[in-house]
């Protein structure tokens, strides 16, 4: 099976034009789909799906550094939203 062209294909773990750290969580998270519809669909030599497994692995860190820092603006409004006799809520 051939391979999908470049442009079918999720950005590689050395592109330069898109370092994860840079990515906000819908982009990141919008990488990963691809990368896992990628995976599914096969066809790719071992090199490139471990490449992109890896890829995909660091996307997913990428989404949940996003929503642990969306979790923590929304834990901290709800703490300066409370009365200071009151005890904030637990987010847990």
């Amino acid at each position: 099976m051939p391979e999908p062209a470049d442009h079918d294909r999720p950005a590689g773990p050395g592109d330069a034009a898109d370092p994860i750290d840079q990515l906000d969580y819908e982009q990141a998270r919008d990488q990963l789909v691809e990368v896992v519809r990628a995976l599914e669909v096969g066809g790719l030599s071992l090199d490139d799906s471990l490449a992109l497994w890896e890829r995909g692995e660091r996307l997913a860190r990428r989404c949940e550094q996003q929503l642990a820092g969306a979790r923590d603006r929304v834990d901290a409004a709800l703490r300066a939203d409370q009365p200071p006799d009151r005890p904030a809520p637990d987010s847990s």
